[in-house]
């Protein structure tokens, strides 16, 4: 169980690093670009951990969708980008095939 808050503790910090990219302006700005920097290490580290138990592709797929998912939907509230029907139901697909690759790991 506690390799699933690894999991989303990767995936948070992930998605941390990933909305900073913006702010960071191609790295011209330090204090973002530090946190980008310690974010995806830490959000490394923490998928590290969570492989220790949980199968490579459990993680991948886990952390990378939810990852998607996740910075898809803020960047709609911070950096108001659009989310018309089309890209509404490609999330709700990564979220339902998030859900059915861990609900039937082997």
């Amino acid at each position: 169980m506690i390799s699933y808050f690894y999991l989303f503790g990767a995936i948070a910090f992930e998605v941390l690093g990933t909305m900073l990219l913006p702010v960071s302006k191609n790295f011209t700005k330090a204090i973002p670009s530090l946190i980008i920097t310690l974010s995806y290490f830490i959000s490394f580290y923490f998928a590290s951990n969570a492989l220790k138990t949980l199968p490579l592709a459990i993680v991948y797929a886990s952390w990378s969708g939810l990852g998607v998912f996740t910075i898809a939907v803020l960047s709609y509230f911070f950096y108001n980008e659009t989310l018309n029907w089309q890209i509404i139901i490609g999330l709700f697909l990564i979220v339902l095939g998030v859900s059915i690759v861990n609900i039937y790991r082997a």
